[in-house]
Order: structure tokens, then sequence, then C-alpha cells
């Protein structure tokens, strides 16, 4: 029996969804709006990129053509002009929200109907009573930030401060999540991880949907860096996954990066980490070669949304999609005959977009099984199309949600 590999490329929509207007993102492209400032010069850095996008291989996949039929407009750079050779179409959201983990379980067959708790934009954004107990239960003094933010930026502002008092840095986004970041070293990276599940312990009552563990290491001379031992904890699916499925069927299901955190550990049956898109790569390289029939490479690449969506960084993600596209031939190479592989994202994050926030759009659904032809495979009505059609594709009971492309 063949293996299937599924990457989600974070955040990389490509075009608004029909719901959009809701949620204040009428008008917004992740691809298109990244591939128009390429275009017109506005994401060149030197040392970096030059000129227009240019993803040729994923083009040929059929990328640009899926864009096309999302927006109903060329996008600058994907001249790709021939029959698409992989199955190509896009996906809109069933789940009423437009984060990580809402997207992440409806691809694997679980949308989320229900609506997530959110922490307001004030200062202080948590609840004292919330604090209090955290305060009380850990034996903190307080803690810093205390607010809506960027990890990198509330790293920089807090972190100096943070080493000398020990206050860990609590901070909160438009997603529905409590973040907490601590050294490594001053604060100890057992002490946050510990903290993080006492925390998400507490957030059960406010409906949030994740509690991240944000590590970093360094000094305040010569700068602070997150580490690649980010943890997120996240609340159960609401109903049994394709990975839950595959896993009680004796498959393997190798989970690459923040995966099983999405999945709160659930499903997955092995874990590999990696810090950054590039060792996330090699990962999902390596867990190809541990796969055996039947089983399921579920890769998830997080620059593109941390380091270059929510940051609103063309230049950084472009690069990182020209850097992905040309080792994509990688990964084709590593498939064996009949294998399916099959690119998407979980939701956008427009760099181009106002605020730092998600947006709301559809996603690109290009697929490859190894030995066989492409076809269009239209506008898929829910990301629960993915996950049966991986679970169609490896043989496992079908779910409630969904409809294969296969």
């Amino acid at each position: 029996m063949p293996r299937a590999i599924l990457c989600v490329l974070d955040s990389f929509g490509i075009g608004a969804a029909e719901d959009a207007e809701q949620f204040g993102d009428f008008g917004s492209d992740t691809l298109g709006h990244i591939a128009a400032a390429c275009a017109a010069g506005e994401g060149d850095r030197e040392g970096l990129r030059s000129g227009p996008l240019s993803l040729p291989n994923m083009d040929r996949l059929g990328l640009g053509a899926a864009a096309r039929a999302s927006t109903g407009k060329d996008v600058p750079g994907l001249s790709f002009d021939g029959a698409p050779q992989g199955l190509w179409g896009y996906a809109q959201e069933l789940s009423r929200g437009k984060d990580t983990p809402s997207g992440h379980w409806e691809i694997a067959g679980v949308p989320v109907e229900f609506e997530w708790g959110y922490f307001p934009d004030e200062v202080p954004c948590f609840p004292q009573e919330l604090l209090d107990k955290i305060y009380q239960r850990n034996n903190l003094e307080g803690a810093l930030c205390l607010a809506h933010g960027s990890g990198t930026v509330v790293i920089e502002q807090f972190g100096e401060e943070h080493v000398k008092t020990g206050k860990p840095i609590f901070y909160t986004s438009a997603d529905s999540v409590f973040q907490i970041a601590a050294h490594e070293e001053y604060f100890g990276l057992d002490r946050l991880l510990a903290l993080c599940e006492d925390v998400r312990t507490l957030l059960d009552d406010y409906n949030i949907g994740r509690v991240i563990a944000r590590p970093f290491v360094g000094t305040a001379d010569k700068g602070f860096e997150r580490t690649a031992n980010r943890r997120d904890y996240s609340v159960l699916p609401p109903a049994p996954t394709v990975l839950d499925r595959l896993k009680s069927a004796g498959r393997q299901v190798l989970g690459v990066g923040k995966i099983s955190d999405i999945f709160a550990h659930q499903g997955v049956t092995k874990v590999l980490k990696g810090a950054g898109n590039d060792q996330l790569f090699d990962k999902t390289l390596d867990a190809m070669q541990q796969a055996g029939d039947g089983d399921l490479v579920f890769s998830n690449f997080v620059d593109f949304d941390m380091l270059y969506g929510h940051r609103r960084d063309v230049a950084g993600y472009a690069a990182a999609l020209e850097h992905f596209d040309r080792r994509l031939p990688e990964m084709i190479e590593a498939m064996k005959d009949g294998d399916l592989l099959i690119l998407t994202a979980d939701h956008g994050c427009d760099p181009t977009w106002k605020g730092t926030d998600h947006t709301r759009e559809h996603v690109p659904v290009i697929a490859l099984v190894k030995g066989q032809g492409g076809r269009e495979i239209g506008f898929r009505r829910s990301f629960a199309d993915i996950g049966e059609t991986v679970a169609k594709f490896l043989k496992v009971e079908q779910g409630q949600v969904g409809t294969s492309f296969l």
C-alpha cells in the first residue's frame, strides 16, 4: 500500500474566502499580494531575493491554476501555461475561526463549529482572577507584558527585565491563545513547560484553544533568540480525526513540527521536531524514510506564518516560498510510485494586510499521486475534503464530514 504525505504551508492563503467580509478580510490574498509586491520591486531585499516571485515547481503542479480559480486573477510570476501535472483546486473553511487548531482539525476531517474564547486587546488583557490563580499555584510574584503582542517583540522588550526579576512574559494575540515566554536557562525549560501545563488546566472555563510555551536563550547585550523547544498545549479535537482512524487501524502517523501539539498528541504515533522550515523539510524527508505501507507523514511549515505573515514581511515570505519550492523536487524524488503528496494551508496571513492577524482565505489543494497525471479537482467546500481524501487513499474508515477528491 502507498503512503500519504500531507504538508501544511502555514498561512499560505490564495484569496479571500466567500465569508471574508465577516472577518474584516475582504480583499485579502496572501499569494496574490506577495506576488504583486515582488513584481513591483517591493519584495526585493539585498542578500535575500529580488525580482518577480518564482515558484516553478508548485506552479507546474497547479498552484497558479488554483489561485486563478480562487480569485479570477493571474498571479504575477506564476506563468506555467501547460496542463498542470498535479491535482489542483482550492478549499473553503467551514470552521468559525481562522486560527491554527480550527484549520488543522478541519483538514483532518473535524471542522470547529463552536466559538473560541479570546482575550481583549487591552492592558492587562487577562482577567485578574485568572492571573491570581496562576501566580498562587505556581509561586510567581507576577508576570510581564500582559498584552497582545508579537513573540519576538515582547522578548526584545521584556527579556532583560524577565532575566532580572524571574517573572515570565505573558501575552496573547488575535488567536484563542495564552502564550508564555521564558528564558531556558534563567527560568528553566522544565519549569516553563510545567507552568504552561498548569495554565492549560485553568483555561477551559474561558474556552481558550491553546497555551504556547515560547522558550528563548541569549542575553540583553547579544540579543535574545527563541529556540526549537516551543510546545503547544491544545484542547482535544471535538471528534476523532483521520489521525485517530489511522492509528486505530495500526498505521503510523508521523507528525513533523507542531502537528502533534495541535492535536494534543492524540492520533500521532511519532513526533519529529525541527527549528525553521529548512529543518522541518529535512525532518519530513526523514519521516518519509521511516514511513511504511499505509502510513501518513503530516508536516507543518510554521515559518511562513510565524516569521513572515504575522510580521508583515513580504520579502521574507516570498524568499521562504521560493526556498520551499526549490526543495520540493527532493520530496517528490523521495516518494515511491503510487504515494500521495498534498500541499495545502490552514488559513491565510496576508503580509500586506492591516494589523498582524490571520486572514480568512481559501487555501490551495495541490496534490500529486506519483506516476499518475493531473486534473482539476475544483472548489472544495470544506478543508475536510483533504482528510477524507487521505482516509480513502489509505483505506481507513471515512469520517462524517468531507468528500475525497480522488
